[in-house]
C-alpha cells in the first residue's frame, strides 16, 4: 500500500466525519501503459475537492466534472477510460491504454474507522466491496495477496507488505526510517545502546533494545524482509548480518567503507557462511550518488533498497563500491595520460 493511499483514506474519513459525502475511486484494471497501477486511490468530496491520484490529472478532472454535474452516485459502479485512441488522448493515457475504476460512494466515517485502526496497528488488511449492494467487509490479508476484481467483488489490500530492520538508532537510521515509512515498509529499529535508544524519536517505527541477532531470529526474515546494519560496531552488526544472510531476506546490507566491508566479509566467513551467502551482503550499502550527509546517504540506500525490491538488474544500477572503484581507475588513467 502506497503511503499516499493511506492519506486518501484518512482524508476521506475526516470529510465524512465533518458531514460531507465522499466518492472513493479505485483503479482496478489497466491495459497497455497507464499512469497509476491497480489499487491506486482517489477520494472526491461532494464539492469537488480531491485527494489522491488515478492518472496524471485528466481523469481526475473528468470525475470532478461528472460529480458536480450529476451529483453523488447512489451505488458502486465500474467506469472505463481510454478504450479508443481518441479517448486515450483526451484523458491523458498513452494511445491504446485503458483503465477501469470502481467508484464507491461512502456514507459514514465508521466505514473506514475499523480499517484505519487496524492499519495503525501495523496489520495487513483486505477490504472486500460487493458492487451489487455496496456491502463492505474487512479481514486479515497475507503478504502475497494483491488487489483482485472479478466484476462483482473488489478486494483491496492495505498495509505494509515489506519489513525493514535497522540495526542502530542514529541520525542516518532516523532519516532512512522516515523514507522507508513513506515507501510503506514496516520499520523496526534495534539498538541496545542506551545513549542512542533514549534519543530515538521517529513515530510509526518499532524500537527495541534486544540484541540485534536475537531480533533477526525473532523476526524470521522472509523474501519481503530487508536488514540493514548501520552501527559500525562489529559486536552489533556482524551477528545480525550472519543470521540475516542465512535467511530468505531480499536485501541485507551494511554501512561502512569498502575496506571495512571487505574485513566484515572475512569475519562472516568465520561464522561458516558459504561464499554465496557472503556475496549476498551489499556493502557499502546504497547506490553511488556522491552522497555525504546523513540525508543524502539515506536517499542512496533507499534507492538501492527499492531497486532490489523491484527486481532491477545489477547492471542498471551502480553500487557504491563499484562506482568508487571505477572512479579510481578513471583517475589513475587520467593521471597516467597527463604524465
Amino acid at each position: 500500500m502506497d503511503s499516499l493511499d493511506l492519506e486518501v483514506l484518512q482524508r476521506a474519513r475526516a470529510w465524512l466525519s465533518a458531514g460531507r459525502q465522499v466518492l472513493l475511486a479505485t483503479v482496478v484494471r489497466t491495459w497497455g501503459s497507464s499512469p497509476r497501477p491497480p489499487g491506486a486511490l482517489l477520494a472526491l468530496r461532494d464539492d469537488g475537492r480531491a485527494v489522491g491520484s488515478v492518472s496524471g490529472g485528466c481523469i481526475e478532472d473528468d470525475l470532478i466534472h461528472r460529480l458536480r454535474a450529476e451529483g453523488m452516485p447512489t451505488r458502486a459502479q465500474l467506469v472505463s477510460y481510454g478504450v479508443g485512441a481518441e479517448e486515450a488522448r483526451r484523458f491523458g493515457l498513452p494511445c491504446g491504454g485503458t483503465m477501469e475504476l470502481v467508484l464507491e460512494p461512502l456514507s459514514e466515517a465508521g466505514s473506514l474507522t475499523a480499517l484505519l485502526d487496524r492499519l495503525a496497528a501495523g496489520e495487513l488488511i483486505e477490504r472486500r466491496l460487493r458492487l451489487a449492494d455496496g456491502k463492505v467487509s474487512i479481514g486479515t490479508a497475507h503478504a502475497e495477496q494483491g488487489l483482485s476484481f472479478d466484476g462483482e467483488v473488489l478486494t483491496s489490500v492495505f498495509g505494509p507488505r515489506y519489513r525493514l530492520l535497522l540495526i542502530g538508532a542514529g541520525q542516518l537510521s532516523a532519516s532512512l526510517a522516515r523514507i522507508a515509512l513513506s515507501l510503506d515498509f514496516a520499520v523496526t529499529v534495534c539498538d541496545p545502546r542506551e545513549e542512542w535508544f533514549e534519543e530515538w524519536s521517529v513515530p510509526g517505527t518499532t524500537l527495541t533494545r534486544e540484541m540485534p541477532d536475537d531480533v533477526v531470529m525473532a523476526m524470521k526474515p522472509d523474501a519481503r524482509t530487508a536488514v540493514l546494519a548501520l552501527t559500525h560496531d562489529p559486536k552489533l552488526d556482524d551477528l545480525a548480518l550472519m543470521e540475516a544472510l542465512r535467511s530468505p531476506a531480499f536485501y541485507v546490507a551494511a554501512l561502512g567503507s569498502r575496506r571495512n566491508n571487505a574485513l566484515r566479509r572475512e569475519r562472516l566467513r568465520e561464522f561458516d557462511l558459504d561464499e554465496a551467502q557472503v556475496a549476498a551482503l551489499r556493502g557499502p550499502a546504497g547506490l553511488y550518488i556522491g552522497s555525504r550527509t546523513p540525508g543524502e546517504i539515506a536517499v542512496s540506500i533507499a534507492a538501492e533498497l527499492v531497486a532490489v525490491k523491484n527486481g532491477v538488474v545489477a547492471e542498471r544500477v551502480l553500487p557504491v563500491a563499484e562506482a568508487k572503484a571505477a572512479l579510481e581507475v578513471a583517475q589513475d588513467t587520467l593521471s597516467a595520460c597527463r604524465s
